[in-house]
């Protein structure tokens, strides 16, 4: 007589699969090129039945850019154990200073999907989606922390949280040649933008 796998193993398998289908699509977008990408493949590049793949993700897009959502989830994260006396722009410039400070494979793949995000048009819609999910996420997360209502706010401070952090990076990269920037520059480059966005925009 045979027992379930416990909840616990069956999930960290399940993350590890999806792990897996994650780092093999960014490998063959790397090297192959997006438009030669496909499902099968991945799940073949990460040995994996191809049926499965449709399980974690719908498409071959989702999966390139799942380490960039995976970016984001580490933001709201940080952002939601910050200390509770700090104001709202301090909290989310100081959680994206944190997720920065990673140098590891994930800090390094997640430089390589912007890369790809920039000499891919295709991937824009996916990239629209994974960034209007994640700014929901932050909004929650912003709700939480001020105990109030999910007003303009809320959405404003998350929408322009996003969209600065996009363009400090474009920035970043477009400095680049096949290394990245110097990190000590984007961190000063995130500190200036959550800066203005507290002392405001008009001029």
């Amino acid at each position: 007589m045979t027992t379930a796998a416990p909840d616990g193993r069956r999930e960290r398998k399940k993350l590890a699969t999806r792990a897996a289908l994650r780092q093999a699509a960014l490998r063959l977008a790397l090297r192959d090129g997006v438009e030669n990408v496909t499902a099968e493949r991945i799940a073949d590049e990460a040995d994996i039945a191809r049926r499965t793949f449709f399980n974690y993700f719908s498409s071959k897009e989702e999966a390139v850019l799942a380490t960039a959502a995976l970016g984001a989830e580490a933001v709201v994260a940080r952002f939601r154990a910050r200390p509770a006396a700090e104001s709202v722009l301090t909290a989310l410039r100081e959680a994206v200073l944190e997720v920065m400070d990673r140098d590891d494979v994930a800090g390094h793949e997640h430089v390589a999907v912007l890369r790809l995000i920039r000499r891919a048009p295709s991937l824009l819609p996916q990239q629209l989606s994974v960034l209007a999910a994640q700014e929901r996420a932050l909004a929650a997360a912003i709700t939480e922390r001020l105990d109030g209502p999910d007003d303009a706010y809320v959405r404003l401070c998350a929408t322009t949280a996003f969209a600065a952090l996009r363009v400090v990076l474009d920035r970043w990269l477009e400095r680049a040649d096949d290394a990245a920037p110097p990190i000590d520059v984007l961190r000063a480059e995130v500190t200036d933008a959550f800066t203005t966005l507290a002392g405001g925009l008009d001029r």
